[in-house]
């Protein structure tokens, strides 16, 4: 698979792409080493760099940037527990499939969340200035992806396809958020 393309097809027209995904394995090593693995490298060196190197216009302190050691740490850090939030959230989207009359697999909903976290791992190029941090709200257009995959994906019917989908991103920022608050309690100002 070529990561790069993919990424842009997701983005680009996410419906003809789920088509195409559907049919997809969904083996969860191989979509972790070959494309998770890749695409989760962006938030976490571009965190990095933002935060050692950049650093954080403080008013009335100045520049304030992260120890390269810390920094490095919480990028370590902040890496995996990405890997490990994609991967729960694609236990929970198989859970949670019978409550809106989708048909439990893992594959698919493994396939479902990785894709759907796309726009979160490529909006961490924003990480390289702290002060366009904001730009990373780019990353809730996975959202719609997800809404585009769930009826191809997991089955489910179109009436319940906006709940789901809510569920699903609820889900995937409680995620974000307590993957960023152990990382941010962990590695103090290492955490981006």
């Amino acid at each position: 698979m070529n990561v790069a393309w993919r990424a842009h097809a997701i983005l680009a027209d996410p419906s003809a792409e789920w088509s195409k995904i559907e049919n997809e394995s969904g083996d969860p090593a191989y979509l972790l080493t070959g494309y998770v693995a890749l695409l989760a490298v962006v938030p976490a060196v571009c965190g990095f760099i933002g935060a050692c190197l950049v650093g954080v216009a403080l008013p009335g302190t100045g520049v304030v940037r992260a120890p390269i050691l810390e920094g490095l740490f919480g990028a370590v850090f902040g890496y995996v527990m990405t890997c490990v939030a994609v991967l729960v959230l694609g236990l929970l989207i198989d859970l949670f499939a019978p409550m809106f009359g989708g048909r439990r697999d893992f594959g698919s909903a493994f396939k479902l969340a990785v894709y759907s976290y796309t726009p979160v791992w490529l909006a961490g190029i924003f990480l390289l200035a702290p002060g366009l941090r904001f730009l990373t709200l780019t990353a809730f257009y996975g959202a719609y992806i997800a809404w585009q995959g769930l009826p191809l994906l997991m089955k489910t019917p179109q009436a319940n396809v906006p709940g789901y989908a809510a569920v699903i991103v609820g889900c995937a920022c409680a995620l974000t958020l307590l993957g960023a608050a152990a990382q941010h309690g962990l590695f103090g100002l290492g955490a981006f």
